[in-house]
């Protein structure tokens, strides 16, 4: 069974390796219905619920009934809290209440994972090997999402918040980009997006295993300094 596998860009647009994709996460069953039921719970969660209505007890006036019961020629009224007068009370209206829906850790890890494995699927997904912005410009974001060659909404996923906040705010002004971080990444943000560029740093926290390496491609060896050889003549001495 092959592994899943997916390129790792320099900022300058060369493939600079491959990285290896853990199957759980990125070749797991695509549940349509888990990740809908996952996205609502999150939309719903947002929803401060504060909306809200006065019954026909709580706005002011009223105590006397209007006109009385018969010979008026008019319909008989109780009093002008009733809902069909002007500034009555409201019938069956909206009161605040929490809108939140209960989901497990179990059903949101499922969900982010099928939308991963959406993602790698489509071709939506693309690594970059580092990002570094000496001080914010959002003209050298630009340049770097034109170089990637990513348009449409953009999903980028760092690894943590950086110690300068450069990269953040190079970003940040780009109405179709969003920014994630891998440990609070979710199913809506994933589905959201038409690309998702992840650094190499924050595929490794995603997948945990920080620190594995990439392999290298032959062409990308040949531009780099070779190691310098060991000594094994040395150690063969000492042994």
């Amino acid at each position: 069974m092959t592994v899943a596998s997916i390129d790792v860009l320099k900022p300058t647009g060369k493939k600079a390796g491959t990285r290896q994709l853990q199957a759980e996460i990125f070749e797991s069953k695509v549940s349509i219905p888990l990740m809908h039921q996952v996205v609502l719970a999150g939309l719903a969660g947002l929803r401060a619920g504060t909306h809200s209505t006065k019954t026909r007890g709580e706005v002011s006036g009223g105590g006397k009934k209007p006109w009385r019961q018969k010979g008026t020629g008019r319909a008989r009224q109780g009093s002008i809290r009733s809902p069909q007068w002007v500034g009555g009370g409201v019938s069956h209206g909206p009161q605040p209440r929490s809108h939140d829906m209960h989901v497990n850790k179990k059903m949101r890890k499922g969900a982010l994972r099928s939308a991963l494995t959406d993602a790698l699927q489509s071709g939506k997904l693309a690594v970059v090997s580092d990002l570094t912005f000496d001080a914010p410009k959002t003209k050298q974001a630009v340049e770097l999402l034109e170089t990637l060659d990513l348009r449409g909404k953009i999903l980028l996923v760092l690894p943590e918040p950086t110690v300068s906040g450069a990269v953040e705010k190079s970003f940040r002004n780009l109405t179709d980009v969003q920014l994630a971080y891998a440990k609070g990444l979710g199913t809506y943000h994933v589905l959201w997006a038409d690309r998702v560029l992840f650094t190499a740093d924050a595929l490794d926290t995603l997948q945990g295993t920080a620190g594995s390496s990439v392999e290298k491609d032959e062409s990308a060896e040949a531009d780099e300094n070779k190691e310098p050889e060991s000594q094994e003549a040395d150690d063969e001495v000492t042994a």
